[in-house]
């Protein structure tokens, strides 16, 4: 079967003017974060920053990876023409020498890079970088095995036909169609040497930030000043160390133990103890995720009133009261109400047993046996228990595992040997608006053709939810918001991956020796203009 994503231009989805233009300010511009911008002493950078994440990776890719710890760490290192700013995600100048892209016509943009850019390893960055580094992402690259590699981030970029050097230090982007809010995209596309190879970034990358890698093992990073880095948002500590481990025990003890600085998705059972221990903790409600993801090509998960039924059968309002001692809200849609464009889905799974029971029977799941396999994140194994409770009392047959994210996705979901999966999930880490958010699962091969499946599945179904966000992607105004409703009706229709809550994220600093950090609602660590005493 050919799958609908495969060499088809998908220009409509990114061309969400209008859409950007009401949600929050995830489209907004203005120069780096005020209160964060570097140095403010003139001293330089000092110190040792020691931070604890909550998740691990073997891939570091900037251009493909969507790992949240190698998100989040890269920040630091690896550098867009333009980055956000996770607090309010607004975008500002950073490879970039001027605030904003410079307008040729309504689809010829230009921009210039900062005089004097540099890598790391103290190679100039040239327009050819751009490029190629934009190449790299939509035509895809080959592992050292030769395998092809696609990047989920060719999603965020359809509109864009071309980018080309004009000469060494700008680079002409030409649109396939009109694009009011160009930058906030850009800022997914980071800018490595043209001359790297796959493996070298897959490892340790090299980039024109702030930091660059010392060293990466399985559960530390160590990053230190980049000598070369002469833009708006200067290192402020000396080095900077990463802990990393899904365990939120072993962040917590880290913290009590004074071995740590910065905890990364504090447990709210927790929040007691660091609080009268002198840490400071503090939650932000994002666009993260507790989601359930089923393979549809998979009696009796091939039919959507199965993954209704399921659904259903989950009281999420007591997963969240207990399992995630509050840390969240229940959804009614897959985009939270404080998104402009939220609308209240057509299709609701608000716990019901009896209506539960119903659709499992019109699905042709009544009775059956079901594998949940939850990721071992502390957060999502503790909803395991319940919802193996919750299906049971529906009448199906749980067996409950749990495994490492890795052996999950690599392994169980690769090879198709799988009913359902529970696991964390943000898009936002490439952007807030509803494009975004909704292209990162829908319209990535990665998940439609080997996750949930939905292209095998029901082509006619997939075919449609692209045909959706293609149309909202496309309109303006009010009819925006009408365009965006449709694609959350279709996604609560088909139900093949839905979020079961919306997490609050709990970040933990010692108070007493860390200045200058904004906790974020989105995976990840936020460590630019950090300073430590």
């Amino acid at each position: 079967m050919t799958s609908p994503f495969k060499k088809r231009h998908l220009s409509g989805l990114a061309a969400i003017a209008a859409a950007c233009a009401l949600t929050l300010s995830a489209c907004g511009g203005g120069d780096a974060p005020k209160d964060n911008a570097g140095d403010k002493t003139g001293a330089g950078p000092t110190g040792t920053l020691n931070v604890f994440a909550a998740y691990d990776t073997t891939n570091w890719h900037p251009l493909n990876t969507s790992s949240a710890l190698a998100v989040g760490a890269n920040l630091q290192v690896v550098e867009g023409l333009y980055e956000f700013d996770y607090s309010d995600f607004t975008a500002h100048k950073a490879l970039a020498k001027d605030d904003e892209p410079t307008k040729i016509d309504d689809t010829t943009y230009e921009v210039t890079l900062r005089d004097g850019a540099k890598f790391s390893d103290g190679t100039p960055v040239t327009s050819e970088d751009v490029v190629t580094s934009y190449k790299r992402i939509v035509d895809g690259e080959k592992d050292s095995s030769g395998t092809d590699v696609t990047s989920p981030y060719a999603a965020f970029i359809t509109f864009i036909d071309s980018i080309e050097a004009k000469d060494d230090t700008t680079v002409t982007i030409k649109l396939n169609q009109p694009m009011e809010f160009l930058k906030t995209r850009l800022a997914d596309i980071k800018v490595v040497p043209k001359d790297s190879t796959f493996d070298d970034m897959t490892s340790k990358p090299v980039g024109s930030g702030p930091y660059k890698y010392d060293s990466i093992t399985d559960t530390t990073v160590d990053m230190s000043v980049n000598e070369n880095y002469n833009g708006p948002t200067p290192a402020t500590v000396e080095k900077i160390h990463y802990d990393c481990n899904r365990d939120s025990n072993a962040r917590q003890t880290a913290a009590l133990d004074g071995t740590t600085d910065v905890v990364e998705a504090v447990d709210p059972s927790g929040i007691s103890d660091l609080e009268a221990a002198g840490w400071k903790v503090e939650g932000a409600t994002g666009y993260g995720i507790g989601m359930i993801v089923f393979n549809t090509t998979k009696a009796p998960f091939n039919s959507n009133k199965t993954r209704q039924g399921v659904l259903t059968a989950i009281d999420k309002k007591t997963l969240i009261d207990t399992a995630l001692v509050g840390a969240g809200t229940e959804p009614d849609s897959f985009l939270p109400e404080y998104n402009p464009m939220h609308k209240k889905a057509a299709t609701q799974f608000t716990f019901d047993a009896d209506k539960a029971k119903s659709l499992l029977k019109e699905g042709g799941a009544e009775g059956a046996t079901v594998n949940v396999l939850t990721t071992t994140d502390t957060w999502i194994a503790a909803m395991g228990p319940q919802i193996k409770q919750n299906l049971e009392a529906v009448g199906l047959k749980v067996h409950l595992d749990s495994k490492a994210s890795g052996d999950v996705w690599n392994n169980n979901v690769a090879q198709g040997d799988f009913d359902i999966v529970i696991a964390p999930g943000d898009a936002s880490v490439f952007g807030a608006d509803p494009g975004i958010l909704t292209a990162g699962w829908f319209y990535s091969p990665l998940w439609m053709d080997e996750r949930f499946r939905l292209s095998e599945s029901d082509p006619a179904a997939a075919k449609a939810l692209v045909d959706a966000m293609d149309a909202a992607g496309k309109a303006t105004g009010d009819d925006a918001k009408t365009e965006w409703g449709k694609v959350q009706d279709a996604i609560a229709e088909q139900a093949a991956m839905y979020p079961l809550v919306f997490h609050t994220l709990y970040t933990g600093y010692k108070e007493d020796k860390v200045s200058n950090l904004t906790p974020i609602g989105v995976t990840g660590l936020q460590l630019i203009g950090v300073t430590v005493k």
